[in-house]
């Protein structure tokens, strides 16, 4: 965008003035060239103050009338005297400055906002009957080559600044969908986790004789993981919804859903449903963290435990620790093996989960690696640059 763009966007009223100014000064040459220059009154010197009149009128911002209408009625009005000046008497000394400074104006608004079809048309008919407006004077001189040149210039310009907003278009939808895939596996972390971790609570209630009083404490956590699991969608799918271009004159700000502080608590409603986490965050290590890299390592763990509780039914210990290494963070999660929990096919999921932390790590420019420890358990390990 260019600085008189910004600024006609941050001062609305403020350029409709400049426009308005703009149009009547051009009136006002116009009214000057027809009135002061011309020797005597004939007919070509009417015509050419008429469409000077009318194509300035065109210029002007008026809000109820489409640019591409007052567009195409100047093109249309600067051709018609144009070519009946041409090819019938010539006025002297007037030429009709202000008409093809109006038809620039024109010009440049088509260039830089019409769709481009029609830009590709009618862009040329006014950048040309600009250059043709000094050819109806009787000698038109240095200003031909005048208009020509600044027609050119402002053609230019114009396409320079309509290319500028179409790449800034393209950069800013390649951001929201690169935010919406974002926010797609932050759907799939979130949900998956909790409503993993209700199945293995109602299959552990539907197989194992408990009492009344567990029954109730286990429904009251599945009651609880349901709750936080419709929390977390709605918001997901709020944002999904809502994020769209800002508004003018706001921001669109993004800030990480979680961090390190949040793992503690994560660990802590894993340990209550599965099997219990010891969790190790090197001291002081939250102070020289950044954000974006503390809710990467949160969404890392968060994913790695949802895997322990569907891989690693039968685990009785999992390790969780975060660690500064010459690379940079450290994240680790390890269990101590055991057999997979009873789910269905479609509470397995499609492996996405391993994928996503994965790409995660690698969005930050680290690594990931997991597999099998030789102790027998499974062993998540990322490593990711501050």
């Amino acid at each position: 965008m260019s600085p008189l763009s910004g600024w006609a966007r941050r001062h609305p009223q403020a350029a409709s003035t400049a426009r308005l100014t703009l149009s009547l000064v051009l009136l006002a040459l116009v009214t000057f060239e027809g009135v002061v220059l011309a020797r005597q009154p004939s007919l070509p010197h009417a015509t050419v103050w008429v469409s000077g009149i009318l194509v300035c009128l065109s210029a002007a911002p008026w809000p109820r009338i489409p640019l591409l209408t007052r567009a195409w009625f100047a093109a249309a009005v600067t051709w018609t005297a144009t070519l009946a000046l041409m090819f019938g008497n010539h006025p002297l000394v007037v030429w009709g400055g202000g008409e093809a400074l109006a038809l620039l104006v024109l010009l440049s608004q088509v260039l830089r906002r019409a769709p481009a079809r029609t830009a590709a048309v009618l862009g040329p008919l006014l950048g040309l009957g600009c250059m043709a407006v000094p050819v109806r004077d009787t000698d038109p001189g240095r200003f031909t080559l005048l208009f020509s040149v600044l027609t050119v210039v402002i053609s230019t310009y114009s396409l320079l600044l309509r290319l500028q907003s179409v790449q800034r278009l393209r950069d800013l939808q390649a951001v929201r969908t690169a935010e919406r895939l974002e926010l797609a596996r932050e759907l799939h972390d979130l949900v998956a986790h909790h409503v993993t971790g209700i199945v293995v609570e109602a299959r552990a209630a539907r197989f194992t004789n408990v009492s009344a009083e567990r029954a109730a404490e286990i429904f009251g956590r599945i009651e609880t993981a349901g709750d936080e699991a419709l929390g977390s969608m709605r918001r997901v799918v709020k944002v999904l919804r809502e994020n769209d271009t800002p508004r003018a004159g706001t921001t669109a700000t993004t800030s990480p859903v979680a961090g390190l502080a949040d793992i503690r608590e994560l660990t802590e409603r894993f340990s209550a449903t599965g099997p219990p986490v010891t969790l190790y965050i090197e001291e002081g290590l939250e102070d020289h963290i950044p954000g974006h890299v503390a809710a990467t390592a949160h969404r890392i763990v968060l994913e790695a435990l949802t895997n322990t509780g569907k891989h690693a039914a039968t685990a009785t210990a999992v390790r969780v620790g975060l660690r500064t290494v010459p690379g940079g963070l450290e994240v680790r999660i390890a269990d101590d093996g055991g057999h997979p929990a009873k789910l269905s096919e479609n509470a397995r999921g499609g492996g996405y989960g391993l994928a996503g932390m994965a790409e995660r790590a690698q969005a930050l420019g680290g690594t990931l690696t997991a597999g099998p420890t030789p102790e027998g358990g499974w062993s998540v390990t990322a490593l990711l640059p501050r």
